[in-house]
This record gives C-alpha cells, structure tokens and sequence, in this order.
C-alpha cells in the first residue's frame, strides 16, 4: 500500500499494488525528492531499481529510443516545473526549449540522418564487397574468401564500418543489407571460379550474420533461395557470427544453426575471446570453424 506524507505529518492513502507492479517510478525520471511511502500488508519481496541502474540502461539503449524517451521525460519535469510556478509567479523554461536541449545533445541527429542514407545506399548500389582471401599456411592456396561490406558514400567517401554498421543494427536496415551481400558473394564466388583456374573447388565464401538477420523467421528459406537462383553449393558458403549473437535467444540460434547445418552450409564464429569466451558453449552449437 501507498501512502503520501503531507507537510503536518498526516498520512494519505494513495494507492494499493499488487504483485509484479512497479512502484516509485517517478522518482527515477524527476530526480526530485518525494515523500511517498510503501508498507507490506503481506510477505513479499522488494526487487530494486536504482537511478544508476535507470540512467545506464537508457545511456545504452537504441538512440532514438533513448531521445524519445528523454523527450517524455523533459516534458514531465516540464509539467512539474509549471505546476510548482503555477500561481506563484514563478518562470520556468518553455517546453519545447528543453526539448531542444534534450534531442541536441550526443549524435541522435546525426544517427538518424546516416541511418536514411544508408537505406538510400541500399537502393542505389552504392554498397561494395572486399573479398579477405583465407589462405592454407600449409599449401599456400587461397581455401575461401571473407566478404567484408563497405559503403562508398557519393559525398563523404569511404564510410568505416564501425560506423555504419552499429547504425544499421539499431536501424533493422541490416537486414536488408545482409540479404544483398549474401547473393552478392555468392555470385562473387562463382566468378571467382570462372576465372581463377589455381582456385580449388571447394572454396568457400564466408558472410557476416548478425542476431536480427538469424531470427528473422524465413533465413534459412532466404539462405536455400540464394543457393539455388546462384547454383552455388551450400557446402561452400560459411555463415560467420560473432559469440555475442550465441547469448542471445540461445535455444532459437541454435535450433536455427542446426537447420543451417542440415541444408549443407557451414558455422564460424568470428572474434573468439574478445566477449563470454567459454569453450563449455561451443559444444551446445553446430560449429564448424573458430
């Protein structure tokens, strides 16, 4: 039960919660003390939420998630602030210049203007594969080849990647991107064939996946399709994702791996040590390559 403790000591009852609710939100987003109170009328437990812990997870959330949520916040301070002047003659600052500051601040504009030029990218084939040859230390011959996607923009040039593709992640337009690279590489390498008579038959080529382009429901049909319209032999093509994606959702990535298995295409796992780093999970997946 919630309760309101007025200037004279007097208790109000506020309100009653049941299990699951959350209570004393307000003061995680009005950074304001408040005189609420909470009492168990029976045996439970209390999960905590800290304003630390508040701001660190919208500090790292989606940035344009993060700005509207920042947005909703200033305006309620905002009401607070016109409710405390109110009849008081007080000043306080106009919404919509709060809002101003609010959305100005760290690099959402500029996030959301390279996310919009990034789908135009996708459109307008301005998006390239560089082909990292993998080489046999033994043989010395070029077994497969890593596509790697690079955006040459029309103004700005060479956009790196660290830049780019975090933006599309956060946007979903990764998806969209991985479905072009992956028929593009698969063309490449049939090409490669043509015209690399020393290239061994084998060869493969590896793509990069994220978690978004593996739990989209129809990936493997989209994988399958591919294979056949470029009449490239699954066996050839090396799906390769980092460690991180195993954590997410981790039955669903591995029942999706497994079925990737079973059409014949082949599982890397890129950046090996750099995040959970336990050789325990690797035997819980169908991995071909570390």
């Amino acid at each position: 039960e919630v309760f309101i403790t007025h200037p004279d000591g007097a208790e109000q009852h506020l309100a009653t919660r049941g299990e699951g609710t959350i209570i004393g939100e307000m003061a995680l987003v009005d950074r304001q003390r408040r005189t609420a109170s909470v009492r168990a009328v029976d045996e439970c437990t209390m999960i905590e939420i800290n304003e630390s812990e508040f701001k660190r997870r919208l500090d790292s959330s989606d940035p344009v998630m993060r700005m509207i949520t920042q947005v909703i916040l200033t305006r309620y301070r905002d009401t607070l602030s016109r409710i405390d002047s109110f009849g008081s003659g007080g000043n306080y600052s106009a919404s919509e210049e709060i809002e101003k500051r609010a959305t100005s601040s760290g690099k959402t504009v500029e996030h959301l203007k390279t996310a919009n030029e990034f789908k135009d990218a996708i459109d307008n084939n301005e998006l390239q594969l560089y082909y990292q040859p993998i080489i046999d230390m033994q043989t010395k011959q070029v077994k497969g080849f890593e596509a790697l996607m690079r955006w040459i923009h029309p103004e700005r040039g060479f956009m790196p990647p660290n830049l780019f593709i975090p933006i599309a992640e956060d946007s979903g337009l990764i998806v969209a991107a991985t479905d072009w690279a992956i028929e593009e590489a698969c063309n490449a390498i049939q090409r490669m064939k043509a015209i690399c008579p020393n290239l061994v038959n084998d060869a493969f080529m590896s793509v990069n996946f994220t978690a978004q382009d593996m739990l989209q429901d129809d990936f493997l049909d989209k994988l399958k399709n591919v294979s056949q319209k470029t009449k490239i032999n699954p066996a050839h093509v090396k799906l390769e994702m980092t460690e991180r994606l195993l954590m997410n959702n981790p039955e669903k990535v591995r029942n999706m791996l497994q079925g990737c298995r079973d059409e014949g295409f082949k599982i890397a796992i890129d950046d090996f040590g750099t995040g959970y780093s336990s050789l325990s999970y690797l035997h819980h997946y169908p991995i071909d390559t570390l």
